[in-house]
């Protein structure tokens, strides 16, 4: 274990509280003390210790997040209650000790965190690849107006001499499941203005353009939440699009396209 031995006082008393929490580890290998330090790193947990923080609470949020288990990805559908947390969850949070009403909560914390990365990571390269096939495809000035502001309710303006069109871009990986964030600016922007559009990008995993469509404003205004009364109001909603409501290809932008531009945008390619 050189690593520890070249550690100050402070992080070798760091590393024994995380990896010391149950008497089980005390008699793990060189190598595993090694791999399990490693990941503690990585992980962030290290710099956690000493502060007000609850350490299994802690490693068991990361270890769901670090899991790479097939039905992480869509906790937020698969686990409504601690009784749905999968068997390999409840074995991990037994054996940090937590309940699974706890288990429940850190694996929601966990994948909130995630989503969230996830889906910023994904919508900056949707929009990038949108702009870039718009700009090779569309006869007109094409401009990313989210790189400016996000006060514009849409992220790409495309402008011709009789049209033009304001998209609203959301990306995804995924088939079979779409999933939208719109906020309130958003919305509100659709229903004033009549270039604006709600578009989907679907990319490959390596972030390749692969298909996009339009989502009706018409289902849109019908799935957002109402204001009940003047002391409440909705800022932003989740819209989980079924499939058949897309429509292939970006309508608004057909009479500003080139000969030659590509037949994704113009629907020919399914969503």
């Amino acid at each position: 274990m050189r690593w520890l031995e070249r550690l100050p006082a402070s992080g070798v008393a760091r590393v024994r509280a995380l990896l010391t929490t149950h008497s089980d580890f005390s008699d793990i290998t060189p190598t595993q003390y090694d791999a399990a330090y490693t990941w503690i790193r990585e992980t962030g947990l290290l710099d956690k210790v000493g502060k007000d923080v609850s350490v299994k609470h802690s490693v068991f949020e990361a270890a769901m997040a670090q899991s790479g288990v097939p039905w992480f990805r869509d906790a937020d559908l698969l686990i409504r209650r601690p009784d749905e947390l999968p068997e390999d969850a409840l074995r991990a949070a037994e054996t940090l000790g937590l309940t699974p009403e706890e288990a429940y909560v850190q694996v929601n914390t966990a994948w909130g965190k995630v989503d969230t990365e996830e889906r910023s990571r994904i919508g900056s390269a949707g929009e990038l690849a949108l702009l870039e096939l718009l700009a090779e495809s569309a006869e007109g000035r094409v401009e990313h107006v989210a790189a400016w502001s996000d006060g514009y309710g849409y992220d790409i303006f495309v402008d011709s001499y009789q049209h033009s069109a304001h998209l609203e871009v959301k990306t995804t990986l995924r088939v079979g499941r779409l999933t939208v964030y719109i906020s309130r600016n958003e919305y509100e922007t659709m229903l004033h203005d009549p270039a604006w559009e709600l578009v989907t990008v679907r990319l490959t995993p390596d972030l390749k353009l692969l298909a996009v469509a339009a989502v009706p404003k018409e289902w849109i205004t019908g799935q957002v939440p109402s204001d009940r009364t003047a002391r409440g109001r909705w800022e932003s909603c989740r819209l989980d699009v079924p499939p058949e409501v897309p429509v292939p290809g970006i309508p608004s932008i057909v009479p500003m396209l080139a000969e030659t531009a590509s037949e994704i945008l113009r629907g020919r390619d399914a969503f």
